[in-house]
């Protein structure tokens, strides 16, 4: 009888106690949604951790067995909704196949192509990268000229299948996929982040850079072209 009531204390104890979540029991989206909120209201260089954890509901200690740092958060933030664009950029999964289907004969090159145009405009106007550039664009800075990251490999993964798909249907010229995707990728990034600059257009749209994304389709499509009988192989 004791032993009942003891037990039958300790399960309505239970039921009455806070509940207690393990970190990895919060989900990773809450956080996210929570620093990019912070990130459009009061910019990357003012968010502390202490501000996210208010901001997303959680304690400083949560975020600290995940994220060493705001920087940190930032990435993953980022490397979200970049993976995202791709996606949009890319529907049917690597350009240059069609989902549950083989190579897409022949336009391998032209779906590819206007992925990547798509995935430029869509970064180059983004809230989070135009926040990023306003106040404090040396966030970008270890990405530009120091090492490659998150969202760099999987751009590059993205390029390298389409292209291989290219080849071998015969729209894209016989070359190493991971040169080209390299070539392709730093082409991209050059209209994406420094298009607004040489438009005149701060905000990453606008008809001038229209017209620029119009020479980016055709610089990539002329780049990726099989050779022509006569022209020397490089």
């Amino acid at each position: 009888m004791v032993s009942q009531r003891i037990n039958r204390a300790s399960e309505e104890s239970a039921k009455e106690a806070p509940e207690f979540r393990a970190a990895n029991a919060i989900p990773e989206e809450r956080i996210l949604d929570a620093a990019q909120r912070l990130l459009l209201t009061i910019g990357p260089q003012r968010m502390t951790m202490a501000d996210l954890a208010r901001q997303a509901g959680v304690s400083r200690a949560t975020l600290y067995r995940r994220w060493g740092s705001v920087r940190e958060v930032l990435g993953a933030l980022t490397t979200r909704a970049w993976v995202a664009l791709a996606v949009q950029a890319f529907p049917d999964g690597a350009p240059g196949t069609v989902a549950g289907a083989g190579p897409a004969s022949p336009h391998g090159r032209e779906r590819l192509v206007d992925g990547v145009v798509r995935l430029a405009r869509g970064i180059r106007t983004h809230p989070l990268l135009r926040t990023i550039i306003e106040l404090d664009p040396d966030f970008l800075t270890p990405y530009l000229l120091k090492r490659r990251g998150t969202n760099t490999n999987h751009q590059l993964d993205l390029l390298e299948a389409g292209l291989r798909a290219g080849i071998a249907d015969g729209s894209v010229r016989a070359a190493d996929p991971v040169l080209l995707a390299r070539s392709v990728l730093l082409t991209a990034w050059s209209f994406t982040l420094t298009g607004p600059v040489f438009a005149d257009e701060p905000e990453g749209t606008g008809p001038e850079l229209e017209r620029l994304d119009g020479e980016l389709r055709l610089l990539l499509d002329r780049y990726l072209a099989p050779l022509t009988e006569g022209r020397p192989t490089p």
